[in-house]
């Protein structure tokens, strides 16, 4: 090989390994950014008939009586942001009613996704069995052989 050649070569290499390495990144960047968004998105557990009802008790109650009540109900877990609870209660009726429907979008993104994670479990199953169906013949097919 010509000093041209093994030269042209190793800049093939170099180009290759700098695509590699910026698409690795790209791919690493954009895989942070969906996590940070599926966690961004992920809401409180409680049913938005439970947090009407809070709004509409916690707008005639006191303040006092607002933080009582959400200190004495259980956090069913930790995607329930705390600032939320600790928000005061918007006086205008038009950003209650905004609140309102941002929560029900909340739920109908819940209630997408526990229709997706059951469709998903049902199917896991039925892969399943077909599995094990499949290993009970081969073991017939193995049993034959030997015979």
């Amino acid at each position: 090989m010509t000093l041209n050649q093994s030269e042209n070569s190793k800049l093939i290499w170099m180009i290759a390994g700098g695509l590699t390495a910026l698409i690795l990144l790209l791919l690493t960047y954009l895989w942070i950014g969906s996590n940070t968004e599926e966690n961004a998105s992920a809401t409180p557990t409680a049913t938005v008939s439970t947090q009407k009802k809070e709004i509409a008790a916690s707008a005639t109650a006191t303040p006092q009586a607002v933080e009582q009540s959400t200190a004495s109900e259980p956090v069913a877990s930790t995607l329930i942001d705390e600032k939320i609870l600790k928000d005061e209660i918007p006086k205008s009726a038009s950003l209650a009613k905004e609140e309102v429907a941002k929560l029900d979008d909340i739920q109908k993104q819940l209630n997408e996704q526990e229709k997706n994670l059951a469709s998903q479990h049902s199917d896991a199953d039925q892969l399943i069995k077909l599995k094990e169906e499949q290993i009970k013949l081969l073991e017939q097919q193995l049993a034959a052989q030997n015979k």
